[in-house]
Protein backbone atom coordinates (compact mmCIF):
# COMPACT_ATOMS: atom_id res chain seq x y z
CA UNK A 1 0.00 0.00 0.00
CA UNK A 2 1.04 3.85 -0.32
CA UNK A 3 0.55 6.83 2.03
CA UNK A 4 0.64 9.90 -0.58
CA UNK A 5 0.23 13.65 -1.09
CA UNK A 6 1.51 14.03 2.48
CA UNK A 7 2.17 17.49 3.39
CA UNK A 8 5.67 16.70 5.65
CA UNK A 9 7.42 13.27 7.56
CA UNK A 10 8.59 13.97 11.35
CA UNK A 11 10.85 11.37 10.71
CA UNK A 12 11.28 10.32 14.74
CA UNK A 13 15.44 10.77 13.78
CA UNK A 14 17.03 13.15 15.75
CA UNK A 15 20.02 14.10 13.09
CA UNK A 16 17.17 14.32 10.21
CA UNK A 17 13.75 15.00 11.85
CA UNK A 18 12.26 16.68 8.85
CA UNK A 19 11.29 15.75 5.45
CA UNK A 20 9.51 18.30 3.73
CA UNK A 21 6.93 17.28 0.98
CA UNK A 22 4.68 16.57 -1.00
CA UNK A 23 5.93 13.13 -0.65
CA UNK A 24 4.54 8.89 -0.21
CA UNK A 25 5.71 6.02 1.74
CA UNK A 26 5.27 2.86 0.23
CA UNK A 27 4.51 -0.41 2.91
CA UNK A 28 4.80 -3.97 2.32
CA UNK A 29 4.47 -6.88 4.44
CA UNK A 30 4.26 -4.35 7.42
CA UNK A 31 7.66 -2.32 6.70
CA UNK A 32 8.16 0.66 5.26
CA UNK A 33 9.85 -0.38 1.67
CA UNK A 34 10.33 3.52 0.38
CA UNK A 35 9.98 7.10 0.70
CA UNK A 36 9.46 8.65 -2.66
CA UNK A 37 9.08 11.99 -3.55
CA UNK A 38 6.28 13.54 -5.37
CA UNK A 39 2.65 11.95 -5.80
CA UNK A 40 2.72 8.13 -6.14
CA UNK A 41 -0.10 6.15 -7.32
CA UNK A 42 -1.88 2.73 -5.77
CA UNK A 43 -3.86 1.51 -3.17
CA UNK A 44 -3.65 2.50 0.27
CA UNK A 45 -4.05 6.38 2.07
CA UNK A 46 -4.19 9.95 0.70
CA UNK A 47 -2.90 11.80 3.34
CA UNK A 48 -4.55 15.16 1.91
CA UNK A 49 -1.78 17.37 2.83
CA UNK A 50 -1.32 16.50 6.43
CA UNK A 51 1.51 14.99 8.36
CA UNK A 52 2.73 11.92 9.22
CA UNK A 53 4.74 10.67 11.98
CA UNK A 54 6.15 7.59 14.17
CA UNK A 55 3.21 5.91 16.35
CA UNK A 56 4.49 7.08 20.03
CA UNK A 57 6.35 4.39 22.18
CA UNK A 58 5.25 5.18 25.26
CA UNK A 59 8.46 4.37 27.25
CA UNK A 60 6.81 4.13 30.97
CA UNK A 61 3.62 1.87 31.74
CA UNK A 62 2.75 -0.22 34.10
CA UNK A 63 0.58 -2.68 32.57
CA UNK A 64 -0.54 -6.36 34.42
CA UNK A 65 -2.58 -8.51 31.93
CA UNK A 66 -4.55 -8.15 28.63
CA UNK A 67 -6.51 -4.30 28.45
CA UNK A 68 -7.38 -3.51 31.85
CA UNK A 69 -5.80 -1.78 35.08
CA UNK A 70 -6.40 -2.65 38.56
CA UNK A 71 -4.72 0.51 39.70
CA UNK A 72 -7.71 1.99 38.65
CA UNK A 73 -10.27 -1.04 38.19
CA UNK A 74 -10.71 0.25 34.72
CA UNK A 75 -11.01 -1.55 31.18
CA UNK A 76 -9.96 -0.34 27.69
CA UNK A 77 -6.96 2.21 29.10
CA UNK A 78 -4.94 0.46 26.31
CA UNK A 79 -6.88 1.26 23.43
CA UNK A 80 -7.51 4.51 24.64
CA UNK A 81 -4.17 5.14 24.25
CA UNK A 82 -4.11 4.03 20.94
CA UNK A 83 -6.96 6.88 20.35
CA UNK A 84 -3.92 8.92 21.44
CA UNK A 85 -1.32 7.98 19.05
CA UNK A 86 0.58 5.49 21.13
CA UNK A 87 1.25 2.30 19.28
CA UNK A 88 3.83 0.84 21.50
CA UNK A 89 3.98 0.51 24.95
CA UNK A 90 7.18 -0.60 27.33
CA UNK A 91 6.79 -2.14 30.71
CA UNK A 92 8.22 -0.70 34.02
CA UNK A 93 6.76 -3.39 36.36
CA UNK A 94 3.33 -5.16 36.34
CA UNK A 95 3.81 -4.00 40.12
CA UNK A 96 -0.06 -3.32 40.35
CA UNK A 97 -1.04 -7.09 40.14
CA UNK A 98 -3.36 -7.60 43.36
CA UNK A 99 -1.15 -10.04 45.44
CA UNK A 100 1.83 -9.45 43.63
CA UNK A 101 4.61 -11.99 44.73
CA UNK A 102 7.84 -10.87 46.31
CA UNK A 103 10.15 -13.94 46.58
CA UNK A 104 12.69 -14.45 44.04
CA UNK A 105 10.69 -17.39 42.69
CA UNK A 106 7.44 -15.90 42.36
CA UNK A 107 8.88 -12.23 40.60
CA UNK A 108 10.39 -14.14 37.83
CA UNK A 109 7.67 -16.17 37.07
CA UNK A 110 5.65 -12.98 37.35
CA UNK A 111 7.65 -11.45 34.67
CA UNK A 112 7.76 -14.79 32.01
CA UNK A 113 4.21 -14.48 32.34
CA UNK A 114 3.38 -11.12 31.36
CA UNK A 115 6.61 -11.32 28.63
CA UNK A 116 4.94 -14.27 26.80
CA UNK A 117 1.32 -13.14 27.30
CA UNK A 118 1.82 -9.58 25.76
CA UNK A 119 3.68 -11.63 22.88
CA UNK A 120 0.55 -13.39 22.02
CA UNK A 121 -1.79 -10.32 23.09
CA UNK A 122 -1.88 -7.21 21.32
CA UNK A 123 -4.84 -5.40 23.20
CA UNK A 124 -5.77 -3.06 20.00
CA UNK A 125 -3.05 -3.85 18.39
CA UNK A 126 -0.60 -2.06 20.62
CA UNK A 127 2.95 -3.56 20.70
CA UNK A 128 2.91 -4.02 24.87
CA UNK A 129 6.27 -4.99 25.80
CA UNK A 130 5.26 -6.48 29.16
CA UNK A 131 7.46 -8.86 31.82
CA UNK A 132 9.61 -6.92 33.44
CA UNK A 133 11.66 -8.08 36.39
CA UNK A 134 10.99 -6.57 39.54
CA UNK A 135 13.67 -6.76 41.60
CA UNK A 136 13.70 -8.50 44.51
CA UNK A 137 16.38 -9.69 47.64
CA UNK A 138 17.26 -13.23 46.82
CA UNK A 139 17.87 -12.93 43.40
CA UNK A 140 21.28 -14.77 41.67
CA UNK A 141 22.99 -14.24 38.68
CA UNK A 142 21.32 -17.91 37.46
CA UNK A 143 17.92 -15.94 37.45
CA UNK A 144 19.01 -13.27 35.30
CA UNK A 145 20.24 -16.36 32.91
CA UNK A 146 17.29 -18.00 32.83
CA UNK A 147 15.10 -15.21 32.32
CA UNK A 148 17.09 -14.33 29.41
CA UNK A 149 16.57 -17.74 27.73
CA UNK A 150 12.99 -17.15 28.35
CA UNK A 151 12.74 -13.75 26.16
CA UNK A 152 12.77 -11.44 29.15
CA UNK A 153 14.50 -8.88 28.54
CA UNK A 154 13.32 -5.40 30.30
CA UNK A 155 13.94 -4.71 34.18
CA UNK A 156 11.13 -2.90 35.77
CA UNK A 157 11.90 0.23 37.59
CA UNK A 158 14.15 -0.75 40.68
CA UNK A 159 12.84 0.97 43.91
CA UNK A 160 9.50 -0.66 43.54
CA UNK A 161 10.91 -4.26 44.90
CA UNK A 162 12.48 -5.03 48.18
CA UNK A 163 16.00 -4.25 46.28
CA UNK A 164 16.27 -0.56 47.76
CA UNK A 165 20.03 0.07 48.01
CA UNK A 166 22.06 1.53 44.95
CA UNK A 167 24.87 -1.07 46.05
CA UNK A 168 22.87 -3.99 45.80
CA UNK A 169 21.00 -2.69 42.91
CA UNK A 170 24.12 -2.13 41.28
CA UNK A 171 25.07 -5.81 40.86
CA UNK A 172 22.19 -6.65 39.47
CA UNK A 173 22.04 -4.06 37.48
CA UNK A 174 25.56 -5.82 36.20
CA UNK A 175 24.05 -9.23 36.00
CA UNK A 176 20.86 -7.81 33.75
CA UNK A 177 23.47 -6.29 31.04
CA UNK A 178 25.32 -9.48 30.88
CA UNK A 179 22.14 -11.14 29.58
CA UNK A 180 21.05 -8.57 27.24
CA UNK A 181 18.37 -6.43 29.90
CA UNK A 182 17.29 -2.97 29.53
CA UNK A 183 17.55 -2.01 33.15
CA UNK A 184 15.34 1.34 34.48
CA UNK A 185 15.31 2.77 37.59
CA UNK A 186 13.39 4.56 39.63
CA UNK A 187 14.44 8.53 40.59
CA UNK A 188 12.57 10.56 43.30
CA UNK A 189 10.05 10.18 45.38
CA UNK A 190 8.15 7.70 46.59
CA UNK A 191 5.00 6.62 44.35
CA UNK A 192 3.15 4.14 45.81
CA UNK A 193 3.27 2.06 49.44
CA UNK A 194 6.41 -0.04 49.57
CA UNK A 195 8.66 1.83 46.61
CA UNK A 196 11.59 3.61 47.77
CA UNK A 197 12.91 7.32 47.27
CA UNK A 198 15.84 6.96 45.07
CA UNK A 199 18.43 10.18 45.01
CA UNK A 200 20.94 10.64 42.23
CA UNK A 201 23.69 9.37 43.89
CA UNK A 202 21.67 6.12 44.04
CA UNK A 203 20.88 6.47 40.00
CA UNK A 204 25.22 7.15 39.44
CA UNK A 205 26.14 4.11 41.30
CA UNK A 206 23.55 1.82 39.59
CA UNK A 207 24.17 2.75 36.44
CA UNK A 208 20.36 1.76 34.73
CA UNK A 209 19.87 2.26 31.22
CA UNK A 210 16.90 4.75 31.84
CA UNK A 211 16.88 7.04 34.43
CA UNK A 212 13.01 6.73 34.68
CA UNK A 213 10.89 9.97 35.74
CA UNK A 214 13.23 12.46 36.16
CA UNK A 215 11.36 14.77 36.95
CA UNK A 216 9.59 12.51 39.63
CA UNK A 217 6.99 10.26 39.76
CA UNK A 218 5.30 12.29 40.76
CA UNK A 219 7.63 13.97 43.63
CA UNK A 220 10.71 15.03 41.47
CA UNK A 221 14.24 15.03 43.18
CA UNK A 222 15.98 18.75 43.86
CA UNK A 223 16.48 20.13 40.06
CA UNK A 224 20.39 20.40 41.02
CA UNK A 225 20.25 16.95 41.68
CA UNK A 226 18.75 15.92 38.05
CA UNK A 227 20.85 17.87 36.48
CA UNK A 228 23.70 15.89 38.57
CA UNK A 229 22.36 12.79 36.84
CA UNK A 230 22.24 14.21 33.11
CA UNK A 231 25.99 15.47 33.43
CA UNK A 232 27.34 12.29 35.49
CA UNK A 233 25.74 9.73 33.64
CA UNK A 234 24.80 8.27 29.96
CA UNK A 235 21.81 7.51 30.76
CA UNK A 236 18.48 7.67 28.53
CA UNK A 237 16.89 10.37 30.25
CA UNK A 238 13.15 9.76 30.84
CA UNK A 239 10.68 12.54 31.55
CA UNK A 240 7.06 11.63 31.94
CA UNK A 241 2.98 12.61 32.52
CA UNK A 242 2.49 12.05 35.55
CA UNK A 243 5.30 13.93 37.23
CA UNK A 244 6.68 17.35 38.39
CA UNK A 245 5.63 19.67 35.41
CA UNK A 246 8.15 22.62 36.95
CA UNK A 247 10.80 19.90 36.73
CA UNK A 248 10.30 18.52 33.24
CA UNK A 249 10.42 22.60 31.99
CA UNK A 250 13.52 22.85 33.69
CA UNK A 251 15.15 19.84 32.70
CA UNK A 252 13.44 20.27 28.91
CA UNK A 253 15.38 23.33 28.89
CA UNK A 254 18.56 21.78 30.25
CA UNK A 255 18.67 19.09 27.56
CA UNK A 256 18.03 21.31 25.28
CA UNK A 257 20.90 24.39 26.39
CA UNK A 258 23.29 21.25 26.21
CA UNK A 259 22.98 20.36 23.22
CA UNK A 260 21.63 16.16 24.83
CA UNK A 261 17.96 15.92 23.16
CA UNK A 262 19.22 12.92 21.78
CA UNK A 263 19.06 11.22 25.21
CA UNK A 264 15.37 12.23 26.20
CA UNK A 265 12.65 9.77 26.03
CA UNK A 266 8.81 10.69 27.22
CA UNK A 267 6.56 8.19 28.76
CA UNK A 268 2.91 8.77 30.66
CA UNK A 269 3.88 6.28 33.62
CA UNK A 270 0.20 5.30 33.77
CA UNK A 271 -2.42 3.88 35.52
CA UNK A 272 -0.92 5.72 38.18
CA UNK A 273 -2.62 7.84 40.93
CA UNK A 274 -2.76 10.81 38.79
CA UNK A 275 -5.27 8.35 36.90
CA UNK A 276 -5.31 7.16 32.90
CA UNK A 277 -4.46 9.45 30.51
CA UNK A 278 -5.28 8.66 27.10
CA UNK A 279 -3.30 11.67 25.54
CA UNK A 280 -0.66 11.83 28.04
CA UNK A 281 2.32 11.38 25.29
CA UNK A 282 1.15 14.31 22.79
CA UNK A 283 0.75 16.11 26.41
CA UNK A 284 4.01 15.62 26.88
CA UNK A 285 5.57 16.21 23.26
CA UNK A 286 3.56 19.61 23.19
CA UNK A 287 5.03 20.99 26.37
CA UNK A 288 8.40 20.21 25.54
CA UNK A 289 7.84 22.06 22.39
CA UNK A 290 5.90 25.24 23.06
CA UNK A 291 7.46 25.72 26.77
CA UNK A 292 11.23 24.14 26.19
CA UNK A 293 11.02 25.73 22.33
CA UNK A 294 11.97 22.82 20.83
CA UNK A 295 10.85 22.16 17.37
CA UNK A 296 7.72 20.09 16.78
CA UNK A 297 9.54 17.57 14.78
CA UNK A 298 12.12 16.94 17.18
CA UNK A 299 9.93 16.63 20.00
CA UNK A 300 8.57 14.02 18.53
CA UNK A 301 11.61 12.11 17.99
CA UNK A 302 11.29 11.81 22.01
CA UNK A 303 8.54 10.04 22.07
CA UNK A 304 9.38 7.72 18.94
CA UNK A 305 13.27 7.25 17.67
CA UNK A 306 15.05 8.13 20.42
CA UNK A 307 13.00 5.49 22.68
CA UNK A 308 13.22 2.84 19.85
CA UNK A 309 17.27 3.69 20.17
CA UNK A 310 17.52 2.97 23.51
CA UNK A 311 15.46 -0.16 23.78
CA UNK A 312 16.48 -1.41 20.50
CA UNK A 313 13.16 -1.62 18.70
CA UNK A 314 12.02 -2.07 15.11
CA UNK A 315 9.89 0.61 15.08
CA UNK A 316 9.91 4.44 15.76
CA UNK A 317 11.57 6.09 13.01
CA UNK A 318 9.87 6.32 9.37
CA UNK A 319 12.59 5.43 7.20
CA UNK A 320 12.94 2.11 4.83
CA UNK A 321 13.09 -1.66 6.58
CA UNK A 322 11.42 -0.07 10.31
CA UNK A 323 7.93 -0.89 10.94
CA UNK A 324 5.39 0.71 9.76
CA UNK A 325 3.63 2.29 12.64
CA UNK A 326 2.48 5.68 12.19
CA UNK A 327 -0.37 8.20 12.88
CA UNK A 328 -1.50 10.98 10.23
CA UNK A 329 -1.94 14.31 11.62
CA UNK A 330 -3.30 17.78 11.53
CA UNK A 331 -3.51 21.12 13.24
CA UNK A 332 -6.62 20.48 15.18
CA UNK A 333 -9.94 22.39 14.49
CA UNK A 334 -9.90 25.96 15.71
CA UNK A 335 -5.93 25.84 15.99
CA UNK A 336 -3.87 28.76 15.77
CA UNK A 337 -1.59 26.64 14.04
CA UNK A 338 -1.94 26.22 10.44
CA UNK A 339 -0.39 22.37 10.24
CA UNK A 340 0.53 19.84 12.53
CA UNK A 341 3.82 21.68 13.18
CA UNK A 342 2.63 25.12 14.16
CA UNK A 343 -0.15 23.70 16.26
CA UNK A 344 2.17 21.65 18.49
CA UNK A 345 4.38 24.61 18.60
CA UNK A 346 1.65 26.85 19.87
CA UNK A 347 0.48 24.37 22.59
CA UNK A 348 -2.07 22.34 20.79
CA UNK A 349 -2.64 18.74 20.88
CA UNK A 350 -2.60 18.21 17.13
CA UNK A 351 -6.19 16.17 15.51
CA UNK A 352 -5.03 12.31 14.75
CA UNK A 353 -6.77 11.67 11.71
CA UNK A 354 -5.49 7.96 11.40
CA UNK A 355 -3.31 5.72 13.28
CA UNK A 356 -1.71 2.20 11.47
CA UNK A 357 0.31 -0.67 13.26
CA UNK A 358 2.42 -2.89 10.60
CA UNK A 359 1.02 -1.04 7.87
CA UNK A 360 -2.77 -1.96 8.96
CA UNK A 361 -5.40 0.85 9.97
CA UNK A 362 -6.10 0.48 13.72
CA UNK A 363 -8.32 4.00 13.99
CA UNK A 364 -9.27 6.70 11.84
CA UNK A 365 -10.11 9.72 13.47
CA UNK A 366 -9.28 9.63 17.30
CA UNK A 367 -12.09 9.61 19.72
CA UNK A 368 -9.63 11.62 21.76
CA UNK A 369 -7.90 14.20 20.13
CA UNK A 370 -10.17 17.14 18.59
CA UNK A 371 -10.77 16.54 15.00
CA UNK A 372 -8.21 17.06 12.23
CA UNK A 373 -8.75 20.08 9.72
CA UNK A 374 -8.58 18.24 7.13
CA UNK A 375 -9.26 14.25 6.05
CA UNK A 376 -7.48 11.16 5.32
CA UNK A 377 -8.96 9.21 2.65
CA UNK A 378 -8.73 5.25 1.88
CA UNK A 379 -8.34 4.91 -2.11
CA UNK A 380 -8.78 1.89 -4.29
CA UNK A 381 -6.81 2.86 -7.35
Amino acid sequence: MVIRNIGSIFTGDIDNPLIEGPVSILIEEGKIKAIERGDVKGKGIDAAGMTVCPGFIDSHAHPVFGDFTPRQNQLGFIDSSLHGGVTAMISAGEVHLPGRPVDPKGTKALAVLAHKSFARFRPSGVKVYGGALILEKGLVEEDFRELAQDGVWLVGEIGLGSVKSAQDAKQMVGWAKKYGMKVLMHVGGTSIPGSSTVTCDDVITADPTVACHLNGGPTSIPIEEAYRVIDRTSCAIELVHCGNPLSAFEIGRYLKNKGMLSRLILGNDAPSGTGVIPLGIWRMVNYISSLCGIPAEVAVCCATGNTQRTFGLNHGTIKEGMGADLQIIDAPMGSAGKDAKSAIEVGDIPGIAMVLIDGEIKTQVSRNTPPPVRKALIVQE
